[in-house]
């Protein structure tokens, strides 16, 4: 934020005053710096205000460690002084007493008619005043004619504009005024009085209050603060401050700091006289002339000996360290030479047994180049051969994968496979498709309930606007026309003319229904979603083992997993499946021109590459699975379950509905599903040899659990709830 540096000599109107809060952090001293920089001139006078905090209002008594506090903030305002002298800056030093500090610092700007205030910030947030809210307090206390900055590194974090001008004159402008001319006094009364001798130069900074501290917390933040510094005003400047407490009520002492003294004035809790101000003035002026002084020219002729002697020394180390780095270049090169020779002497060496020995190797070698030209032409004749065996075992495999799409196409055209209903039957059976028997909306259209040939079943309309919907809806025909397993969903017919599925019914829903307990279903139990996980897996073990070619679902995910009466699930929704010819020994993938499947599910590198395999299905089977334990969303599951179990909160994430869940099974089918959501397709486990195993292991435990709490119970919860649903991606 780009401000502009106001100066005092320039305002027109208003008091012009700018006030400091301080503190003993390093947010105090950037905050000090940047008010040098844009608000304050040469000249000016800067008000720095320190406010102690009281714990209580009750009265404070002398003790050790209030006299250790008033040295500390002693301390603080001599290390102020030491930047606004070197800035030549006059400062006024003001010191409150409250137990609250954000109004100890509105209730002065409001009675001083400050019209600039700034705060500096920690590196957590604001200045500390012992409490983090002061600067919001400030910022909502302080009257309009105030602005309020805070600074935060060196840049203004926040800022407060004023919206008027101070309607009084502040109470401090005389004090300001006679600080000035104090200082111009001094400054004549400097070439008037020639400076002391170098023996009564000597000036105690340690008697005065000023500890090593104090000078480190500016000069390591800022190069340019410094007591010793060749550009800068006399140190005469800093003056010993006189700093007591008063032990009652809420209590501020205002002090100046001058050329030649520091003054120090009690304020009552409402800052409301200051007419002796004067006479205090002149008494601290006239003590101050006892103090020691330091004569700035002594001080000039101490740095520019410590900079002769500093460019001496390193002027002399440079040229020792050049010398060292000369000696160890010589003993480097002489050490090459040396090697280099060794190295000479040894080829010379070789060269001479070489030649010695060309002449008996020559015809050897003859020989070992006929006979490695004759094995390159043999390899050559193999490779030809080998690639034209690969060549015509891929066009085998087409034609074989061509044969077995022809046959599944004349299967499909036959009507022997399936049902064919009439338009008629179709539309008097779900009473002209009324919206009293639609139970659910799919990608491809409507699905409606009803009973064909006194057999409830599912009807699954196609839009007439539905992307790719006819070519799908054929396959889906195509392929469940020609498989029966009890874990894959019935198709009883079709009407193919109007587009046109009659499926059986399914009359718990689909198993994101359950999971999700959608429409009031009733939670399933772990024995039971053991089972179902099974149960997924065996058909799905069926598609991929299916002949001539394996069958890949693509679109596997929890709305396209329904389930029967009795809870037995099967798959659906096999418009997206795709036969995928087997290329190579143990590689099942084929390369898709564009892929297919739903967000969150779909394989990734399947999605990346376009390259489609068995092991495509296994990934969507994984997040499934995760979804069946957890019943949470899809998006990152993966993620938040590998982070549960590395913190040890897997339990916490485990559904709550289900409150007997047995921890190490479930641990062990949460790291399979793990396993079968690996983004590599080659980190997936096989589903025949180890994850239909391992599913089948804990479908056992499943049910020998559920017939030991209840041996003449059936597995199979109980209730159907009529408004199930048939969702189709």
């Amino acid at each position: 934020m780009w401000l502009p540096k106001l100066h005092g000599a320039k305002k027109t109107e208003g008091n012009g005053m700018v006030a400091l809060a301080i503190d003993k952090d390093k947010g105090s001293q950037q905050a000090l710096r940047w008010a040098a920089d844009h608000l304050l001139s040469k000249g000016q006078t800067v008000i720095l205000i320190h406010v102690v905090h009281r714990a209580s209002s009750s009265p404070s008594v002398a003790s050790p460690h209030r006299k250790q506090l008033e040295k500390q903030t002693r301390d603080l305002f001599l290390s102020f002084h030491c930047y606004c002298t070197r800035k030549d800056i006059h400062c006024l030093d003001v010191l409150l007493e409250d137990t609250d500090i954000g109004k100890a610092l509105t209730e002065y700007v409001s009675y001083a008619a400050i019209e600039n205030l700034v705060l500096g910030a920690s590196h957590h947030g604001f200045m500390r005043f012992k409490s983090s809210s002061v600067p919001s307090t400030v910022s909502k206390g302080a009257p309009d004619f105030c602005s309020i900055y805070v600074i935060s590194k060196g840049k203004v974090s926040s800022v407060r504009n004023a919206s008027r001008p101070a309607p009084y004159t502040s109470p401090l402008l005389e004090h300001i005024q006679h600080i000035n001319s104090e200082h111009i006094q001094n400054i004549n009364s400097k070439h008037i009085h020639p400076p002391a001798s170098p023996s009564k130069r000597t000036m105690n900074l340690r008697g005065r209050g000023l500890n090593a501290k104090a000078y480190s917390e500016f000069s390591e933040s800022d190069t340019e603060i410094s007591f010793i510094s060749s550009d800068r005003p006399s140190i005469e400047r800093l003056s010993p401050t006189v700093y007591d407490f008063t032990d009652s009520g809420r209590t501020s002492r205002l002090s100046t700091s001058s050329d030649q003294s520091f003054q120090s004035i009690h304020l009552d809790a409402k800052f409301t006289d200051l007419s002796f101000l004067h006479d205090v003035s002149s008494f601290s002026q006239e003590s101050g002339r006892t103090s020691c002084s330091w004569s700035s020219q002594n001080l000039d002729d101490v740095e520019a000996e410590m900079r002769r002697l500093k460019l001496e020394l390193k002027q002399t180390m440079d040229m020792y360290s050049t010398a060292c780095k000369e000696a160890l270049t010589a003993k480097q090169k002489a050490s090459e030479l040396h090697r280099w020779k060794l190295t000479e002497e040894h080829k010379l060496e070789e060269a001479k047994h070489s030649e010695e020995v060309a002449l008996a190797i020559a015809e050897k070698e003859r020989a070992r180049s006929k006979v490695a030209m004759e094995t390159a032409e043999a390899a050559k004749r193999i490779a030809e051969l080998e690639s034209q065996k690969r060549a015509n075992a891929e066009i085998r495999a087409l034609k074989e994968a061509a044969q077995a799409r022809e046959v599944l196409e004349n299967l499909a055209r036959s009507d022997l496979k399936y049902r064919r209903y009439t338009i008629e039957e179709i539309e008097k059976a779900t009473n002209f498709f009324a919206e009293s028997q639609k139970i659910g909306e799919g990608g491809y259209g409507p699905v409606y309930r009803c009973y064909l040939d006194h057999t409830p079943v599912a009807v699954k309309v196609l839009r007439p606007d539905a992307a790719h919907g006819r070519s799908q809806f054929q396959q889906e025909i195509d392929i469940l026309s020609c498989i029966r397993h009890p874990n894959m969903v019935l198709l009883l017919g079709a009407c193919p003319e109007f587009g046109i599925l009659v499926y059986e019914y399914m009359a718990n829903g689909s198993l994101d229904d359950c999971i999700f307990q959608k429409g009031h279903t009733p939670p399933l139990s772990w024995q039971l979603r053991f089972r179902i996980a099974a149960e997924i897996a065996t058909g799905l073990l069926f598609l991929h083992e299916t002949k001539p070619e394996p069958l890949v679902h693509r679109d596997l995910k929890p709305g396209n997993i329904l389930l029967d009466h009795n809870y037995v699930s099967k798959i659906s929704d096999v418009g997206l499946a795709r036969l995928v010819p087997a290329v190579a020994e143990n590689a099942t993938q084929y390369h898709m021109t564009s892929t297919a499947g739903t967000f969150c599910y779909i394989d990734p590198e399947y999605q990346q590459t376009g390259m489609l395999g068995v092991k495509s299905d296994i990934y969507s089977l994984g997040v499934m699975l995760l979804q069946l334990i957890t019943a949470k969303p899809p998006m990152g599951l993966t993620h938040i379950v590998e982070q549960s179990i590395e913190n040890g909160t897997f339990t916490e994430l485990l559904d709550p509905a289900v409150h007997d869940w047995p921890v190490e099974e479930t641990l062990c089918f949460a790291k399979l599903s793990l396993k079968c959501a690996e983004l590599r397709r080659k980190d997936r486990p096989d589903l025949c040899n180890e994850v239909f195993p391992e599913l089948s292991r804990l479908r056992d435990i499943a049910e020998e659990k559920m017939n030991h709490m209840h041996p003449y119970s059936s597995f199979h919860p109980s209730p159907n709830h009529s408004n199930a649903s048939i969702h189709q991606a």
